[in-house]
């Protein structure tokens, strides 16, 4: 019998993973950063209309009282990648953090698949309530590990696109393709995620027996 998931596992799985408020938090500030950079051909002038709009995003949803998470960790970011792209005075080197991202989560993501414990089980399975308890159920951890691949297939295709303009220094193709690999990537690998999960039951942790 096929498992067609719930419509809150779904909300969670796609909150776990940044949710449409992570990808406005971290994407329009580097989207700013371009088109500043474009028009202004001036690298402390883009820096600073994306580090201002990061923090105005992060003001709103302290305002709001939503969720700080993904604002204070996209505001971190832009941070880091504005104080690195500044020290080396190299525009190129703003993208240069998420290069590494990639390759660190990558990694991560391959070294836990084999060993059997798949990242996106650790992230997922507490909040679809079946905590570590999939590990013991062959059909959900293989879900796991599969859609941990999913994963591990878009940070490489980002490195193998992105690094080479890196190199190069060609910002306009390199901002592109960041903007190209990110939102829309992102969503189809959420989707893939949601699409292998959904099909196996969420592994029930056993109530103990009333007395």
């Amino acid at each position: 019998m096929s498992y067609e998931g719930h419509e809150e596992d779904k909300a969670k799985i796609i909150s776990a993973l940044g949710g449409t408020r992570g990808l406005i938090d971290s994407g329009l500030p580097s989207l700013l950063f371009l088109i500043a950079f474009n028009v202004s051909h001036n690298l402390n002038d883009a820096l600073l209309a994306s580090l201002i709009l990061s923090a105005v995003l992060t003001l709103l949803r302290l305002i709001k009282r939503e969720t700080l998470q993904h604002a204070i960790s996209g505001l971190v970011g832009i941070a880091i990648c504005a104080l690195l792209s500044r020290h080396t005075g190299k525009a190129a080197d703003f993208y240069l953090p998420g290069l590494i991202t990639n390759a660190v989560y990558a990694a991560l993501y391959s070294a836990l698949n084999l060993v059997g414990w798949p990242l996106m089980g650790l992230m997922l399975g507490p909040l679809l309530g079946e905590n570590l308890m999939w590990r013991k159920d062959r059909l959900r951890k293989r879900a796991y590990i599969r859609a941990g691949w999913l994963w591990v297939g878009l940070f490489l295709s980002r490195l193998v696109v992105q690094y080479p303009l890196y190199k190069t220094g060609n910002i306009n193709a390199l901002g592109t393709a960041r903007l190209a690999m990110g939102y829309p990537l992102f969503i189809l690998a959420g989707w893939g995620t949601w699409l292998i999960l959904r099909k196996v039951p969420t592994t029930k942790i056993d109530e103990p027996e009333a007395s």
